[in-house]
């Protein structure tokens, strides 16, 4: 066997037990002491698994897999070797990081500023939902790293002058699996053709599925697959409980829940955005600080509902799968699956937003008749049976008049901001046309005054 070889069959054994124990701390990893000491001042005390079995690998150059479950601190397995690299040799467009969601965009380039900190690294977010031309300023100051959502990027790739990767040193694919799914396929190819061949590339994944295997064979040379989790799991100090339900009482059910265990925070997942905006309208109603997140809200608004939930200022925040990958948020006590996923796999990303970084927290699934099926899906992927919340029926009936009554109002809160909605769109519209016709006036005025 070549030497080359024999380094490659070394480095894909990267699951010894012995090495991991060995790894006390970023140090051992052979994280340079500025960085150390930035991971110090951010509360990072161990390496944890997947920082454990791809770190040391990267750092050596090579391309990375790292299959790890929500949660585990896959951010810090990719941004620590960028960054160190970065300290090696300073290069302007140095890293790209491509992410499915917004959110999850903001979230990877607020630890990328924080870790690199003290050595002045500069990121910019590229997604949509905000404007292109302060995206295209922020673009020609040449950040070190863009961390951006597919289908943005490559809208400036195509349309913003003087912007280009071919210098790119390092390309990072996180939740891979996700972008793949989010029918992403074709902007990823395209950004593919325009970055180097000759680059450091890490994909990072939940699950490896057929997409992912043939990205990984289209993107990556030789890669070292670092697995902390090859099964679909849950975390240990996560309790999970069922409720069956009448589909028709459902809302009764959530606030019987609320009221149950008030005093702790919740997140609460539901499937479609009409019905997460509803049923925080219908939660305002009877007195809780609860406040949506989804995709038909502006990037602002998205923004803004995501850090007073951090602040702790709502307890309650409402949202769609948009929020269930990736996101960081250390206080959530309860996720309530209030419509259950299509996707078993969604099940596992959606409860992992509690018992974080070795908490506790628990898990209520709400099953009515028309899930059973779904239901049955998701205990034969984690592997488990889950026991029944406790709770008491007469109770929640007594609380279907409240709860009916707050349902009434909520229909009629959302009837009028889609008509809000519907008229702020119309007055734009007008508003383009009267500056049309404005500009065709002062036009032919301007040119009136030059005759004479």
């Amino acid at each position: 066997m070549a030497a080359g070889e024999e380094e490659a069959a070394a480095g894909t054994e990267t699951e010894s037990e012995a090495a991991v124990e060995e790894l006390r701390s970023f140090k051992d990893l052979g994280v340079t002491d500025v960085l150390c000491e930035a991971c110090d001042q951010l509360g990072w005390k161990v390496p944890t698994k997947i920082q454990v079995e791809a770190i040391p690998v990267a750092l050596q150059g090579r391309d990375v897999i790292g299959l790890a479950e929500t949660g585990s601190g896959k951010t810090g397995a990719f941004a620590l070797p960028i960054l160190q690299a970065l300290l090696e040799t300073p290069q302007r467009l140095f890293a790209l990081v491509l992410t499915p969601t917004r959110e999850l965009a903001f979230q990877i380039s607020e630890q990328f500023e924080a870790l690199g900190s003290s050595i002045g690294v500069q990121t910019t977010v590229i997604v949509g939902g905000i404007d292109t031309m302060s995206q295209s300023l922020a673009l020609a100051k040449k950040p070190h790293v863009i961390i951006a959502t597919p289908g943005r990027l490559v809208d400036h790739l195509e349309n913003t002058k003087g912007f280009n990767l071919r210098a790119l040193k390092f390309l990072v694919m996180d939740e891979a699996d996700r972008i793949l799914n989010m029918d992403f396929e074709t902007e990823v190819d395209k950004i593919l053709k325009v970055i180097p061949r000759d680059r450091k590339t890490f994909l990072f994944s939940a699950t490896m599925t057929k997409k992912v295997q043939k990205l990984q064979r289209a993107a990556l040379k030789n890669p070292v697959k670092c697995a902390v989790s090859s099964k679909y799991q849950t975390v240990e100090k996560l309790q999970q409980y069922y409720i069956f339900i009448p589909s028709k009482f459902k809302d009764s059910y959530l606030v019987y829940i609320l009221n149950e265990l008030a005093g702790n925070s919740f997140m609460i997942f539901c499937s479609t955005c009409n019905n997460t905006q509803r049923t925080a309208l219908l939660l305002r109603n009877l007195g809780f600080t609860a406040i949506p997140l989804h995709g038909q809200m502006s990037q602002n608004k998205r923004l803004g509902s995501l850090n007073k939930f951090k602040a702790k200022a709502r307890s309650i925040l409402l949202a769609t799968d948009v929020a269930s990958r990736g996101l960081d948020i250390p206080h959530v006590d309860v996720v309530i699956n209030f419509d259950i996923p299509t996707h078993s796999k969604d099940y596992i990303h959606r409860v992992g937003r509690t018992a974080r970084a070795g908490r506790s927290g628990k898990s209520i699934t709400f099953v009515t008749q028309y899930d059973v099926e779904l239901f049955q899906r998701i205990e034969h992927l984690i592997g488990k049976k889950l026991p029944a919340f406790p709770m008491q029926e007469e109770e929640v009936m007594m609380l279907t008049e409240r709860v009916a009554e707050a349902q009434r109002i909520a229909r009629m809160e959302l009837r009028e901001q889609g008509e809000k909605k519907r008229s702020r769109n119309d007055n734009d519209d007008d508003t383009e046309e009267a500056i049309g016709v404005r500009n065709k006036v002062a036009g032919g005025k301007k040119k009136k005054r030059k005759a004479f």
